[in-house]
């Protein structure tokens, strides 16, 4: 008798923020792997049969602009922001079971924004302005709301009887209860993360993988 299935979904701007600060570098395809088989090693699992791994993120900008201040060029593409998000991205789409849901970054029309510290420091001692005391006005679209539809989505056709969500957003509270309406179970990990009680209450089981001991087991593949 074949096992029900579950899905793992990454918010991938949180995760690679923990991992960054846990690491102390910038997260490769490899160690967002790790997370998800120390994931799918867990017993809450056990009964179930791995779907698939959806990662979302926003695609960095490529965008080419001017230094608030200089005017000088600014072309994203050539960041190192820019080149390590591409490789995770580009490693992360050739992984098992892995399939990449991809928002969008934009900016905002005034491109720009003061630094909280620099505006301190300048109303303690004027000089002139500087690129450096501005920061770039940018932010994701679209990444929370293919969570929402995904999750929706693969609970309405009864694709998974589970998914196991990282995340630290409560922003995915209404999504929660809609699942669990359907009978999908859910489980959170927010690594470690003090989140809002709320995305607590409207999940199954809260994971607390640091106290936990890494048991290797044999990992099922995915059906697609």
């Amino acid at each position: 008798m074949q096992r029900s299935l579950y899905a793992i979904m990454l918010d991938g701007g949180f995760l690679t923020k923990k991992l960054h600060a846990k690491l102390g570098r910038h997260a490769t395809a490899d160690d967002v792997m790790s997370v998800c088989e120390r994931l799918q090693r867990l017993p809450e699992v056990s009964n179930y049969e791995l779907l698939r791994i959806y990662y979302y993120d926003a695609a960095p900008s490529s965008e080419s602009l001017k230094y608030p201040v200089s005017k000088t060029n600014y072309n994203l593409s050539t960041t190192e922001r820019y080149r390590q998000a591409q490789s995770l991205f580009d490693q992360l789409v050739l992984k098992p079971h892995v399939a990449l849901r991809m928002g969008e970054v934009r900016l905002s029309p005034e491109k720009w924004n003061i630094k909280p510290r620099a505006a301190r420091d300048l109303l303690r001692a004027p000089r002139p302005l500087q690129d450096d005391d501005f920061v770039l006005d940018i932010s994701q679209k679209g990444v929370d709301m293919r969570i929402g539809m995904d999750m929706a989505r693969l609970a309405l056709r009864e694709m998974v009887r589970a998914v196991v969500v990282v995340t630290g957003d409560s922003d995915f509270v209404p999504a929660f209860k809609f699942v669990r309406r359907e009978g999908v179970k859910v489980f959170l990990d927010p690594m470690g993360s003090n989140v809002r009680v709320e995305l607590k209450q409207h999940s199954d089981v809260v994971l607390d993988l640091d106290a936990r001991p890494a048991i290797p087991v044999d990992i099922a593949g995915g059906s697609s």
